[in-house]
């Protein structure tokens, strides 16, 4: 009897835990990501549409940047690195170029996925190997891991700031928890944004990957570091046997056999080289030099093509960022009466040849910038905020002040003074003072290269004109660097890049949180409860027609509070380069096929 009743004790206790157990989620593998619909390039596909798998291998590309580099560490904030670091790494999967919102698999063949999508599971490659044999381990992801959380540049830290927890399962497995559930997008920013470390060779000798260094770091992608110039040169050697070279998101690219990337502190200089053959490939942002800079003997002759290339890649928006940590820039008609002051239209036909289009949107180039009035959507997630915004937000498209070009611009410099009247400043002999403290408005624009001084100057005298103290500043690369983390300036012109759809990054961009944040990329300060709404819409948006709304009501919040005087861009693509160059015949529709910043990983040199 006592076995009897113990037998049904047991079956009692057994169904207790199986209603009680939690449920075990359904789950996927998968060897590519998408964030909406289904990827476009299925499992077999052998290369991107892109790349030439039977480009030549061998040969030397020189390029060029301007600026330095003192420090070779990828991970922290401190110091400035190539930004070409990216040919020595391997991250866990790769955009196509081809769709905004993809990932495929590169380091990890594949993602483990519950419906929920409450966390994944990277399946590493066994066959994947640092540039010394050691393999690469889930550890040295979680190593990499660590290592942003304790000393990471905050910027790449905004990308992973869903993430909650990161863990090796095994060697070759790496489970990753999120904050939130059902989404995609922090799972993709994850996979294509972390690459792993070498725990084996950071934490041996003394290394310290806390600190910067100059050492050439042990990586495990097609190139290693040969040599180091400091601050001056950094040439890279391909990898022959590197491990990922026949992966189908790699064949076709990496075809040098050596990389050497000159540096140059004044950009006038680095074209003048270029003439002269020391370089041989460079991506032109000067209409100037575009139209007129051209016809110097080796593009007369054949030696040097142009090229324009069309991008359907959403731009981001190039602008004079103003600090509005600093008093003087608190007051919205402060700001909205110096974008009265940049006459764009004088700069467009006397400077800028015509070339460009004026910036009406942090998103220009793409459907996720505000267009005409808000529609129903936008002033759904408007709404709550309207007691704290401006009525033009619900009701008005913005547009800068426009002038005819002439330099007449009498009728915005009147509208200027009527907005600085109202804000409590006013001219006093001649100069632009604060009726309340007898503070003169001055104005420092700190510039990191001088590249920009042929449009800056202009602006500077306008300003002047007006009886603002305005002046540039040009500074070298490290002092702008450390300016810039540390807030310590006026304006600073940014142009903020960012992923399709936007993700993360517009919290580091524009959210409340990363104001205080040294290093983060909310150069402006922005603290806007209604910005800090949309932004976590957009992120949570289940599908592209909802990261759209959110992104255009955004958009109408940020251009209505004048963070910016907008600036232009460009839809084409200026390419200049050496015709001892090949590349292939298709150009990705969201890319220019420069993962590495400035790298052409498709193109050949020919035999």
């Amino acid at each position: 009897m006592r076995r009897v009743l113990a037998a049904a004790r047991t079956t009692a206790v057994l169904a207790l835990l199986a209603l009680t157990a939690p449920v075990q989620a359904e789950t996927v593998t998968v060897p590519a990501l998408k964030q909406f619909g289904e990827p476009e390039f299925k499992p077999g596909f052998t290369h991107f549409p892109h790349a030439n798998p039977e480009a030549p291998k061998g040969g030397q590309i020189t390029l060029a940047a301007q600026g330095s580099f003192d420090s070779l560490n990828p991970i922290i904030l401190r110091g400035v690195t190539p930004r070409t670091l990216g040919l020595i790494a391997d991250s866990l999967m790769v955009g196509s170029g081809w769709e905004m919102d993809a990932a495929y698999g590169s380091l990890a063949e594949s993602v483990e996925l519950p419906d929920d999508r409450s966390w994944a599971v990277f399946h590493l490659r066994k066959d994947a190997r640092w540039h010394d044999g050691v393999p690469v381990t889930a550890g040295d992801v979680v190593f990499a891991w660590d290592s942003i959380q304790a000393h990471g540049n905050p910027f790449l830290k905004s990308f992973l700031d869903r993430v909650a927890a990161v863990e090796a399962v095994d060697e070759h497995r790496l489970k990753i928890t999120l904050k939130t559930t059902g989404e995609m997008k922090p799972i993709i920013d994850f996979a294509t944004s972390i690459a792993p470390q070498p725990e084996h060779w950071w934490t041996a000798n003394g290394r310290d990957i806390s600190k910067t260094t100059l050492e050439p770091v042990l990586g495990s992608g097609p190139y290693r570091i040969k040599t180091v110039d400091p601050g001056r040169s950094i040439t890279y050697e391909r990898v022959a046997d590197w491990w990922g070279r026949d992966l189908p998101t790699a064949r076709g690219f990496y075809n040098f056999d050596s990389v050497k990337v000159d540096y140059y502190r004044d950009d006038d200089v680095m074209f003048e080289a270029f003439k002269a053959g020391a370089y041989d490939f460079r991506t032109e942002h000067r209409a100037q030099r575009w139209t007129t800079g051209y016809d110097f003997p080796a593009a007369k002759d054949g030696r040097v093509n142009r090229v324009e290339v069309k991008s359907d890649l959403p731009l981001g928006a190039q602008g004079f960022r103003l600090n509005t940590r600093r008093a003087k820039f608190a007051d919205p008609r402060v700001r909205e009466a110096l974008g009265y002051l940049f006459d764009f239209e004088w700069i467009q036909k006397n400077i800028l040849y015509g070339q460009y289009l004026r910036t009406t949107s942090n998103f220009p180039n793409s459907d996720f910038g505000a267009k005409g009035p808000p529609t129903p959507e936008e002033l759904a997630l408007l709404e709550p905020f309207r007691a704290q915004l401006p009525e033009r937000v619900f009701t008005t498209p913005f547009e800068p002040p426009k002038t005819d070009g002439s330099g007449n611009t009498r009728n915005n410099l009147r509208e200027a003074m009527r907005l600085f009247r109202e804000a409590g400043w006013e001219l006093k002999n001649g100069r632009m003072t604060s009726a309340r403290t007898g503070e003169v408005l001055s104005i420092e624009f700190l510039d990191g290269t001088g590249a920009l001084t042929r449009v800056i100057q202009p602006y500077v005298e306008a300003l002047r004109k007006a009886g603002i103290d305005a002046v540039l500043r040009v500074v070298d690369t490290a002092q702008f660097q450390a300016r810039t983390d540390e807030f310590d300036f006026d304006v600073v012109v940014a142009n903020f890049n960012f992923f399709t759809p936007p993700g993360t990054e517009l919290r580091s961009y524009f959210g409340s949180a990363a104001a205080d944040v040294r290093g983060s990329a909310n150069y402006a300060g922005i603290k806007e409860p209604a910005a800090d709404a949309m932004i976590e819409k957009a992120l949570a948006a289940k599908d592209l027609a909802s990261v759209q709304a959110a992104t255009r009501a955004l958009d109408r919040v940020l251009l209505w509070g004048f963070y910016m005087v907008p600036h232009w861009y460009n839809p084409d693509n200026w390419i200049a380069h050496r015709t001892t160059l090949g590349f292939p015949e298709k150009t990705p529709k969201y890319d220019l096929g420069f993962r590495n910043s400035g790298f052409p990983e498709a193109w050949w040199v020919k035999p």
